[in-house]
C-alpha cells in the first residue's frame, strides 16, 4: 500500500511565500521572518504552524484579535478597530519589506549612486514610522475617549512592541553599514602621533562629499524619527492605568527624558571607538589620568565636526532641548564608564579588601576619584561652550554626563570611597592634634589690657572673631574639601550618603575629641587653674566656630534640598521639631549648643563656688561686728573706707577669673557668662545674709555698700550699669539706707497688704517682694 500523498499548500500559503522569497537570494532572510512571525504567534496564542496571514489581504486572524480585544472592553466593535488593524499591518508589512531586502545590501552597494536599494529602505523605514506614528495618535484618542477599552489599547501595543523589537536592530545594522561605508570609524592614531605631534583626528563626517552627505543625513534623520515615536509612545505608556511601576517612573512624563541615555544615531558614532580605545586603555591601568586624557581628546576633537554637521539635523528632526554636543559626550563618557566598571574598580575593590598595603590602595583610589571629578568639570565645560543651558533639561543631561554615575549601581563602592576619604582626613587631623600649638590661640595684646574697657564685637563670623584654635579650621576646611567632592555626584541620595559617611562622620568623631578634652579637665571638681579655663575656654570656642559654619552651610540650597530629601524618606518626620526639618546638620548643631552650654555652666560654677569659699567667713559675718571697731567719722567718711578684709580675697580672685575669660573666651560667649556669675553672686549674698537676725547699724550699711561698690566695679568694664545684674543686693542696700521715719512708714504699707507692688516700686524696688522688704528692713537697726 502506497504512502498518502502529501497535501498541496493552501493558496494563501503560497502567495505568502511567494511575496517573501522571489528568488533563491531572498533565502537568508527567511530566520528573520520567521522570528518575526514566531514572536507574533506567542503573542496572540496561536501556533506559527496553523498561521497562515495573507500579506495584502484582511488579515483575518489579526482582525479577530483586536476585535476579540473590544469585545472583552466593551462588548462593541468599533470602527476604529479596522483602522488599528490596517495601521498595524502597514507597519508590519513595512517591517518584513525592510528585512527581506537587508540581504540585498552589501558594504559595497550602501554608497553607490546607481544603487537605489538604500534609499528604498530608508522610505520604507520612515513608512514604518509614520505608521507608529498614525497608530499612536488612534490609540491616544481611544485612551482619552474610551478608557475602558485597555484590552485593546494593550494588545495593539503588544504587536507594536513585537515589531519594533525587530525593526529597530535591522535600522541600526543599516545605519553602521553607511558609517563603515564611510570610513568611520576614523584612526586613533596617525603618523604625527607617532612623533609626539598630536594633531587633532581627522573627522570623516567633515570629509564627506555632498552625496554621502544627502545619504547620511536621510538615514540620521530615519534613526531619530524612529527614536522620538519610542519616546512617544513611552510618555503615553506611563500614563495608562496598566502602567508598570518603571514606566510610572515621573521622568517618563516629559519626553526630553526618554533621551537621557544619548541619541541612537550619536551612540552608533561611539560605540565603534570603543574596541580602538580599549586597546590603548589596557596599557594604562595603573595609570588612569591617560585614559581620562585620550577620551577627553577624542571628544574635543570631533566636538566641531559633530557640532556643525549633527545639530542641524536634530534640529530639523525637531527633538526639542536636545544637544549634539551633549549627547556626543554622553556616549564618550558611556564608553569610559563601561570600562571603569568592568575593569578599573573591580581591581581596586578587590585590593581594598585585602588587608596588605592599604596605603597604596586608598592612594590609588583617591588620585581616581581626583581625575574623575577634573574629567568632569572638563567635559562639563566642553558641552556648556557655545550652549545656553535649559534649566528643566539640564538636570537629566547632566545625571547622564557625570562619570560619578558609576556609583549610582554600585553603592558598596561609594561607600568604600567615603571610609578612604574620611580616614586620610582622620590620619592627618590626627598628626594635627598632637602639635599642642593647634589647641591654642594668639591672644591679640589688646585684649591683655585686661579691665580696660575696649570696643566689643558681637557679630562674629571667622576663626578669629570666635577666638577659636586653628585646629578648628584644619576642620573645616578639610569637612569643606569633601563635601565640595559630594558635588560631583549625580543625584541628592548619593550625595547624602557620602556626605554623612565622610564629612559629617569627620566633624562628629572631633566633636567627641572637643568633649572628651573638656571632660578630662574635670572643671566642676577640681579647684579651677588657668591652664584648665585655657583648655576649655579654647574648646568651647572651637565649638562654637564650627557651629557657626555649620548653620552657614545649612542655609545653603544644596543642603536645603538635601534636608528635606533626607527627610521625606524618614518615617517618623512628625517627631522632629519644626526648625530642625529643613537641617541638614541638625543632630550636630544640637551636639555642639549642648557642648558649650554645658562646660560654660561648668566654668560658671567653679568660680562661684571658688568665690564662696574664699567669701563664706566675710558672708556669715555681715551686720554683726564689722562696724563696731570704728569711729563715726570713719563710717561717715564712705569715700576713704576700705574693703573688709575678709572679702578682698574673694573679690581678687573674681577678677582674676573674669580677666582670664575675657581675654581667651569668645565676646557672645564672656558675655553670657558672667552676666550669670553676676547674677550667681548676687543670689548668692543676698541669701547667705541672715536677714531679720543680724541688725545693720548705720557705719555696718555703709561698710556694706562700700564692698558692694568694690564688687560691682570688677564688672564695671563690661557694663555701664552692673548694679542691674545685682538687683536683690541693689534693693537690700536701698532699703537699708531708707530713713527710719521712711522705714516705718514703709513697714506700716507692707503690713496693710493693700497694692504692695506699686508701693515696692514706687520706692525703685521690683525684685524683692513685700515679705523680703520687710526682712531686710526689720534688720537695720533703728536708732543706730
Amino acid at each position: 500500500m502506497s504512502p498518502p500523498r502529501p497535501q498541496p499548500p493552501a493558496a494563501s500559503l503560497s502567495g505568502f511565500l511567494d511575496a517573501h522569497f522571489t528568488s533563491a537570494e531572498d533565502l537568508p532572510a527567511a530566520p528573520a521572518l520567521s522570528e518575526l512571525l514566531r514572536r507574533e504567534c506567542e503573542g496572540l496564542g496561536v501556533s506559527e504552524k496553523t498561521w497562515l496571514p495573507g500579506t495584502r489581504g484582511k488579515r483575518p486572524l489579526r482582525a479577530w484579535s483586536c476585535r476579540r480585544s473590544c469585545g472583552r472592553s466593551s462588548g462593541l466593535t468599533p470602527f476604529g478597530c479596522t483602522r488599528l488593524e490596517a495601521l498595524v499591518g502597514n507597519l508590519e508589512d513595512a517591517t518584513f519589506s525592510i528585512v527581506r531586502q537587508a540581504s540585498k545590501l552589501n558594504l559595497s552597494s550602501v554608497l553607490r549612486r546607481a544603487s537605489n536599494g538604500m534609499e528604498d529602505k530608508q522610505e520604507k523605514l520612515l513608512r514604518a514610522v509614520d505608521a507608529v506614528r498614525d497608530i499612536e495618535r488612534e490609540l491616544v484618542k481611544i485612551s482619552l475617549s474610551r478608557p475602558q477599552w485597555t484590552n485593546l489599547i494593550v494588545a495593539v501595543d503588544s504587536r507594536v512592541d513585537k515589531t519594533l523589537a525587530i525593526l529597530r536592530p535591522q535600522a541600526l545594522t543599516d545605519y553602521r553599514a553607511l558609517l563603515a561605508a564611510l570610513g568611520w570609524p576614523p584612526s586613533l592614531s596617525s603618523p604625527d602621533m607617532e612623533k609626539d605631534k598630536y594633531s587633532q583626528v581627522p573627522n570623516p563626517l567633515v570629509l564627506m562629499n555632498e552625496a554621502n552627505k544627502e545619504k547620511y543625513s536621510e538615514s540620521f534623520l530615519a534613526l531619530c524619527a524612529l527614536q522620538h515615536v519610542q519616546a512617544n509612545r513611552e510618555v503615553r505608556q506611563c500614563k495608562m492605568p496598566a502602567a508598570t511601576p518603571i514606566l510610572s517612573d515621573s521622568k517618563y512624563f516629559d519626553k526630553t527624558a526618554c533621551f537621557d541615555n544619548g541619541l541612537w544615531a550619536i551612540d552608533e558614532l561611539v560605540h565603534p571607538i570603543v574596541s580602538r580605545m580599549e586597546y590603548h586603555f589596557s596599557k594604562w591601568s595603573e595609570q588612569p589620568e591617560f585614559i581620562f586624557a585620550l577620551v577627553y581628546k577624542i571628544a574635543k576633537d570631533f566636538m566641531d565636526g559633530v557640532d556643525d554637521i549633527l545639530q542641524p539635523l536634530i534640529d530639523q528632526a525637531r527633538l526639542v532641548g536636545l544637544s549634539a554636543k551633549e549627547s556626543w559626550v554622553t556616549g564618550m563618557v558611556k564608553i569610559l564608564l563601561g570600562y571603569l566598571e568592568t575593569q578599573i574598580f573591580p581591581a581596586l575593590v578587590t585590593s581594598y579588601h585585602r588587608n596588605d598595603n592599604k596605603l597604596e590602595v586608598h592612594s590609588s583610589w583617591l588620585h581616581l576619584n581626583d581625575q574623575m571629578i577634573a574629567f568632569d568639570k572638563r567635559m562639563q565645560l566642553l558641552v556648556d561652550s557655545g550652549i545656553q543651558k535649559i534649566a528643566f533639561i539640564s538636570e537629566g543631561l547632566s545625571r547622564s554626563l557625570s562619570v560619578f554615575s558609576i556609583y549610582s549601581g554600585h553603592s558598596d563602592w561609594l561607600q568604600i570611597w567615603a571610609d578612604i576619604e574620611v580616614n586620610s582626613a582622620q590620619d592627618k587631623l590626627k598628626s594635627e592634634m598632637e602639635n599642642e600649638t593647634s589647641w591654642l590661640f594668639s591672644i591679640n595684646p589688646q585684649d591683655e589690657l585686661g579691665d580696660q574697657e575696649s570696643t566689643t564685637k558681637f557679630l562674629l563670623s571667622t576663626r578669629e572673631d570666635y577666638k577659636a584654635p586653628p585646629v578648628s579650621e584644619f576642620v573645616v576646611k578639610s569637612a569643606s574639601t569633601m563635601i565640595d567632592r559630594s558635588h560631583a555626584l549625580p543625584n541628592k541620595g548619593m550625595k547624602i550618603q557620602y556626605t554623612r559617611s565622610t564629612s559629617v562622620q569627620f566633624l562628629n568623631d572631633f566633636f567627641v575629641v572637643l568633649h572628651e578634652r573638656c571632660e578630662a579637665l574635670q572643671l566642676s571638681n577640681t579647684a579651677l587653674e588657668d591652664e584648665s579655663l585655657l583648655r576649655a575656654s579654647y574648646a568651647i570656642n572651637a565649638a562654637r566656630y564650627c557651629e557657626c559654619v555649620l548653620r552657614e552651610w545649612d542655609e545653603d540650597t544644596t543642603f536645603l534640598d538635601m534636608a528635606a530629601h533626607r527627610n521625606e524618606n524618614k518615617e517618623q518626620i512628625h517627631k522632629r521639631s519644626a526648625q530642625h526639618r529643613c537641617s541638614f546638620f541638625a543632630d550636630e548643631i544640637a551636639f555642639l549648643v549642648k557642648l558649650g552650654t554645658n562646660f560654660l555652666e561648668q566654668i560658671m560654677s567653679s568660680i562661684l563656688i571658688e568665690f564662696e569659699d574664699l567669701s563664706w567667713d566675710y558672708v556669715q559675718n555681715i551686720g554683726s561686728s564689722n562696724e563696731q571697731n570704728q569711729s563715726n567719722d570713719q563710717v561717715l567718711d564712705e569715700e576713704n573706707l576700705e574693703v573688709s578684709p575678709g572679702f578682698v580675697a574673694s573679690l581678687d580672685v573674681l577678677r582674676e577669673r573674669i580677666m582670664k575669660l575675657k581675654i581667651y573666651l569668645n565676646s557672645k560667649d564672656f558675655l553670657d557668662i558672667w552676666r550669670s556669675i553676676a547674677e550667681g553672686l548676687d543670689y548668692f549674698i543676698y541669701s547667705s545674709i541672715r536677714w531679720g537676725e543680724v541688725k545693720f547699724s548705720g557705719p555696718g550699711v555703709i561698710q556694706l555698700r562700700v564692698d558692694a561698690k568694690a564688687l560691682l566695679r570688677i564688672f564695671r568694664p563690661y557694663c555701664s550699669r552692673p548694679e542691674a545684674f545685682f538687683p536683690f543686693v541693689t534693693d537690700s542696700l536701698k532699703l537699708l539706707t531708707m530713713r527710719e521715719t521712711d522705714v516705718q512708714y514703709f513697714l506700716e504699707a507692707l503690713k496693710n497688704g493693700k497694692d504692695n507692688d506699686n508701693c515696692l516700686g514706687r520706692r525703685g524696688l521690683h525684685h524683692v517682694d513685700a515679705s523680703q522688704a520687710v526682712k531686710v528692713l526689720r534688720s537695720k537697726k533703728i536708732g543706730g
